[in-house]
């Protein structure tokens, strides 16, 4: 009996190249003579591949970001993304008023709109028409964030949204900052490397990243209140005892003060913001060293942060994480001049982007959108850029395929081109602070 307890001993071997060569190693080799590696297992986790954790110690003296915002929680889920959700508030108005005028059938609403009568998930929709005011749609559409840089507007009402995630989520009703992380992963693209982080000023779809399940991380947290005159006020959403040992390494005195301007004044009255603890795990968690170095961690769960070595190394972090955060809420951000024009004027419609190189000497690429119409000198940088797993540039245009585009449309992908852009350069300086 003692012997079943013991554990199996695990071996592996990794083979890479051609498909030829793999057929060649096969057929030449047998159990007995591949060059296997035996693994040594680490509770709680016992791989199946090979693991270097030689910097497991010093990754652990970080905080985990999970620990410093201990109020947290995934996306929301619709279940019904072509009913409850739209590009535009007009349209998404037109589809819920659709779905409850009583004279449409509802067996013929739910075919239209390709969801079920009923499911597993107490979603009925004879129900959710039958309890839900008409009159009150417009005031229950919010901003979400469905993929990056792609904002759209949600009905988010009980019966038409599987996951509300009202607790957490709620506190994006309001002004405030959240971080979204992926909690474990390699992500396809850039090498496989991490890049499971973005930010949101509103609400964020749980499957804002290519293999879903972003989790949610708000900055600061609303009194759950239905007092006209009350005297709550929104606090941070941050761990004190974390909290206190980034106000002793670094020597400033932590206040809960939400005035944020872009030359950071703290630095002069020697406190930090919770804007400022934000901007700086944002920076980090955007460092290419920070990534490459803990890619092994960062695979197994949320990540852990450095706390800072100094007041010094902290504001410069906090610079930098700053400019992040402006560029992907894009903060005052506008087209940049001759870079991703869109010149000739057509019908505007979506049919297959594609990326034409630039010529030897040009600027950028041109990003066709149809056989007519093009964005004009697109960097390559930014067409192949990576967030959560997805590539933002050609992402928000293939969502639009067989749509028109407007002039906010145009406008709006010419500044996520910048963004990129900009994004891969803050990223590249911060290879050299970190």
């Amino acid at each position: 009996m003692e012997k079943d307890k013991e554990l199996a001993r695990v071996f592996h071997y990794d083979l890479y190249g051609k498909r030829e060569e793999k057929y060649s190693f096969l057929l030449n080799n047998n159990l007995q003579t591949v060059p296997w590696r035996e693994l040594e297992l680490t509770d709680p986790q016992y791989f199946f591949v090979p693991k270097n954790f030689s910097l497991q110690e010093e990754y652990k003296d970080g905080f985990s970001v999970q620990e410093l915002f201990p109020v947290n929680s995934l996306g929301l889920i619709t279940k019904r993304d072509r009913l409850s959700i739209s590009y535009s508030e007009k349209e998404l108005i037109k589809k819920i008023s659709f779905f409850l005028d009583e004279n449409n059938p509802i067996q013929e609403v739910c075919n239209h709109f390709e969801i079920p009568l009923k499911d597993n998930d107490k979603w009925d929709a004879l129900i959710s028409r039958t309890n839900t005011n008409i009159q009150n749609v417009k005031v229950q559409i919010e901003n979400i964030l469905y993929r990056p840089f792609d904002k759209r507007k949600v009905f988010y009402n009980e019966h038409f949204v599987a996951r509300l995630n009202k607790k957490v989520l709620g506190n994006l009703q309001n002004i405030n900052y959240a971080i979204i992380i992926g909690r474990q992963g390699q992500v396809v693209g850039a090498g496989g490397g991490w890049n499971i982080v973005f930010i949101t000023n509103s609400l964020v779809d749980q499957n804002v990243f290519y293999r879903g399940g972003g989790t949610v991380f708000p900055l600061y947290l609303y009194p759950e209140t239905d007092k006209l005159f009350s005297d709550e006020r929104r606090k941070p959403n941050l761990n004190e005892t974390i909290i206190n040992e980034i106000s002793q390494r670094t020597g400033l005195q932590f206040t809960g003060t939400t005035v944020e301007t872009d030359n950071y004044p703290s630095l002069q009255n020697e406190t930090f913001a919770p804007i400022d603890v934000l901007d700086y795990i944002y920076a980090v968690l955007h460092s290419p060293a920070y990534r490459e170095r803990y890619k092994e961690f960062l695979k197994i769960d949320f990540p852990r942060v450095p706390y800072p070595q100094d007041a010094t190394q902290f504001w410069t972090l906090v610079e930098s994480g700053g400019k992040l955060r402006r560029l992907h809420l894009m903060e005052g951000i506008e087209p940049q001049e001759g870079m991703a024009d869109f010149p000739i004027a057509d019908r505007n419609e979506v049919e297959k982007p594609e990326y034409s190189h630039p010529l030897e000497g040009a600027g950028g690429g041109r990003v066709y959108i149809n056989n007519t119409q093009y964005f004009d000198n697109v960097p390559l940088v930014s067409w192949n850029f990576y967030i959560g797993g997805y590539q933002p540039a050609q992402k928000w245009l293939k969502d639009r395929k067989g749509r028109t585009l407007g002039y906010d449309d145009i406008r709006h992908y010419q500044r996520i081109i910048r963004v990129l852009k900009e994004t891969e350069e803050t990223m590249m300086d911060l290879e050299i602070l970190i």
